[in-house]
């Protein structure tokens, strides 16, 4: 698996693995599904994992690091997250966690981008995932937190970059606009956006991507499924958008992305994967899986051969804009096999 280096910062393959499943996300998963998962996973080449505090309220961090255990720790880089700082609740304990996880609501998630309560949760993380160090933090979704999370809290991770407490530094959301301040104000190395660089979100292409581009900065997508819609062959009709149900016209227009998918021996979700990544400015994909099967699927769906053909048909029925050429090398990395 090809593997891109950020301008200034870690290694990170173009596939990386999203831990929110490890969290138990939605649904449980086993110990068992989880350990497989990183490790086919690993087997397939991915060596870049992400994960953060939120999922699951500490287990995803904790399940990520007993998979990694017995790996190279120089072989792999880890990303996590701060912002939702974990507070013990023991009187709620007994509840089921209302943030999407199927984990007892045994902490709170205190929204919290100051220096204390970002050096406080990195603490954490670390003690949760059994290193001593991770390679990538996060500002986490800061949408309602601007002020703090662009000062004190970008000022914070910039410190312990520099101090070599990590190798990188960014910023994780699910809209493009915010991102792009963070990128125009701040020296952050990279960002992660969910959802909007995708086949039918495509709100990061003219303000985020170019900008990255300029400075430097790498950008990771995220959720390029859209939570769904964009997973399977073919849209069914009861398909999630960004977690809800689908509108009949993204439905309609996936379904169109599909049949152009068809002629081409390209199945929706592998061009989902691939579109982002023919961008200059994107370093990695990240997918999430919760056992052995769903990793191998991301694995075998990064390596289809996706024909320019497909993108010029997309391109000319109006169903993407003009879509450039693979990079040989990216503008924010330096690319090898």
């Amino acid at each position: 698996m090809r593997s891109r280096t950020l301008a200034r910062g870690p290694v990170l393959t173009e596939l990386g693995l999203g831990a929110a499943q490890l969290g138990n996300l939605a649904r449980e998963t086993s110990d068992t599904d989880a350990q497989g998962a990183v490790d086919t996973a690993w087997d397939s080449g991915v060596r870049y994992f992400d994960t953060a505090p939120h999922y699951g309220l500490g287990l995803s961090e904790r399940r990520l690091g007993a998979a990694l255990a017995r790996r190279p720790r120089a072989e792999y880089t880890v990303s996590t997250k701060v912002g939702r700082l974990l507070v013990p609740s023991p009187g709620t304990a007994h509840r089921q966690d209302d943030g999407g996880f199927a984990v007892p609501a045994a902490f709170r998630r205190d929204w919290d981008f100051s220096r204390d309560g970002i050096l406080r949760s990195l603490e954490g993380s670390l003690t949760r995932l059994g290193l001593d160090h991770v390679d990538i933090v996060y500002l986490h979704d800061p949408d309602d937190h601007w002020h703090q999370a662009s000062t004190t809290g970008v000022d914070t991770l910039v410190e312990l970059r520099d101090q070599g407490v990590v190798k990188a530094v960014g910023v994780g959301m699910n809209q493009a606009a915010m991102l792009t301040e963070f990128v125009r104000r701040s020296d952050v190395d990279l960002v992660m956006v969910a959802g909007r660089h995708t086949l039918l979100d495509r709100s990061a292409r003219d303000t985020l991507l170019p900008l990255a581009q300029e400075r430097e900065v790498g950008v990771v997508a995220a959720a390029v499924y859209n939570s769904g819609l964009l997973a399977a062959d073919r849209p069914p009709a009861d398909a999630t958008y960004d977690y809800l149900p689908a509108p009949h016209e993204l439905i309609a227009r996936a379904g169109a992305l599909a049949d152009v998918c068809e002629r081409h021996g390209v199945t929706l979700p592998e061009a989902a994967i691939a579109y982002p990544l023919r961008h200059p400015a994107v370093v990695s994909v990240v997918l999430g899986a919760r056992d052995a099967r769903q990793s191998r699927t991301n694995a075998g769906r990064l390596a289809a051969r996706v024909p320019d053909a497909l993108w010029s048909e997309l391109a000319d029925l109006g169903l993407v804009p003009d879509v450039p050429s693979a990079p040989s090398a990216p503008s924010a990395a330096r690319e090898r096999s």
